[in-house]
């Protein structure tokens, strides 16, 4: 992560936070800032699964260097990223 790091993770797990407690659009805001970070990728595309927009999801999956993973609930993979940040 190349811009302070404790800063940036501090926010994209507030990201986390704000989707895993259903606030997907928040946490979408927040991500958004931080484009073409892998981190900030994987969870754009997972908001963009929360939605229901499944070809934009596709996308910022593809970005993160990840697939789709339908058969995981967006709880999981959100924990799987809150514990990959190292929260």
């Amino acid at each position: 992560m190349a811009e302070n790091d404790a800063a940036l993770t501090a926010k994209l797990l507030e990201a986390v936070d704000l989707a895993l407690a259903g606030d997907w659009q928040a946490g979408h805001l927040i991500v958004q800032d931080h484009e073409g970070q892998p981190f900030a990728d994987w969870i754009h595309a997972v908001a963009h699964r929360m939605e229901g927009d499944l070809g934009n999801a596709r996308y910022w999956y593809r970005r993160c260097g990840r697939a789709l993973r339908e058969d995981v609930a967006f709880e999981v993979e959100l924990r799987e990223i809150r514990a990959a940040l190292g929260g």
